[in-house]
C-alpha cells in the first residue's frame, strides 16, 4: 500500500485552513502543519517535508506566499499549489519562479481541491526525476547538521536557519527569521577584535565565495564567541540567477586551534 500524501497548508485564515484540512482528510491525505506565515513556512517544509505545500498568496508577516513559495521550491524542491483570491499578470508572471503546479482560485470546491491536489502529485512525481541536486544539499542534511546553516535573500535577511544554528545563536526564532544576518551576529578578526566588513555584499555583487579560516570568530548577540571558520556563498535559482547567500559556520575543536597557535 503507498504512503499517505503528506500536505503542509500554510494559510493565515483560521475559517479557511479548518476547511482545507478537512477536505484534505476526509479523502485520505495526511496534514502535517498548518502555518500562517511565509517566513515560517520555509524552515517547516525543510523540516517536514512535505510531498506537497498548499500556499495561501496573501499572508500574514513579511514575506508573502509567491516569495516564499519560491523559496522552497528553488532551495529544496517540494512542489507548491496557490490558493488565492487573487490572479492578475503581474502576480502569475512572480509566480513562475515557484513553478506551481496548480493556481487555484478562492472560492475553491471540494473538486476543485481535490483534482488539483492530485494532479500536483502526480506530475510532481514525474518531475522530480528530472530536477537537478539541491543548490544548497539534502535539506535532511542540512537539519540535521552539527554546523550553523544560515540562508539569507540577497539584501542579508535571514530566511532559513537549521536547528544547531538557532542553538548556536541562543536567541528566539522571531529575533532571527527576516533579520538582518550583522543583527544576530558578527564575524570578527579574533587578533585584533575588529569586525570584518559585510562579505555578503562582496558576494552578491561578485558572485564569489568568501572563506574566513584564520583569525576568525564569530559572536553572537548574547556575547558568546567562538573561534570559527565561515563559508558563504551565492545560491543560485535553476535559470542560473542569485537566489540568496549561504553562510556555512565551522566551530574550531581545542585540536585544530592549537594546530594554528603553532
Amino acid at each position: 500500500m503507498p504512503p499517505i500524501p503528506r500536505i503542509l497548508i500554510v494559510e493565515d485564515d483560521e475559517i479557511i485552513a479548518n476547511l482545507i484540512s478537512a477536505m484534505l482528510e476526509k479523502r485520505g491525505y495526511g496534514v502535517i502543519g498548518r502555518i500562517a506565515s511565509g517566513e515560517e513556512a520555509v524552515i517547516k517544509s525543510a523540516e517536514l517535508e512535505p510531498d506537497l505545500i498548499l500556499m495561501d498568496i496573501s499572508l500574514a508577516g513579511e514575506m508573502d506566499g509567491v516569495t516564499a513559495a519560491g523559496f522552497i521550491f528553488q532551495l529544496f524542491q517540494f512542489p507548491v499549489v496557490f490558493l488565492t483570491g487573487l490572479c492578475d499578470d503581474f502576480l502569475v508572471e512572480r509566480a513562475k519562479n515557484a513553478q506551481p503546479l496548480g493556481y487555484i482560485l478562492k472560492p475553491f470546491t471540494d473538486r476543485d481541491l481535490i483534482s488539483n491536489v492530485e494532479l500536483a502529485l502526480y506530475n510532481h512525481g514525474i518531475r522530480k526525476k528530472y530536477l537537478e541536486k539541491y543548490p544548497v544539499g539534502d535539506p535532511k542534511k542540512i537539519m540535521a547538521l552539527l554546523d550553523p546553516v544560515i540562508i539569507t535573500d540577497t539584501q542579508g535577511r535571514i530566511i532559513f536557519f537549521n536547528p544547531y544554528a538557532a542553538r548556536f545563536l541562543d536567541i528566539p526564532e522571531r529575533r532571527i527569521l527576516m533579520h538582518h544576518w550583522r543583527q544576530v551576529l558578527m564575524i570578527i578578526n579574533d587578533m585584533t577584535n575588529e569586525e570584518v566588513p559585510d562579505p555578503i555584499v562582496e558576494v552578491v555583487k561578485q558572485m564569489l565565495v568568501v572563506t574566513y579560516e584564520f583569525n576568525t570568530a564569530v559572536v553572537t548577540t548574547t556575547g558568546k564567541g567562538r573561534k570559527c571558520s565561515v563559508i558563504i556563498r551565492p545560491v543560485k535559482d535553476d535559470q542560473n540567477d542569485l537566489l540568496g547567500v549561504f553562510i556555512h559556520i565551522k566551530e574550531k575543536t581545542l585540536d585544530q586551534i592549537k594546530m594554528a597557535k603553532k
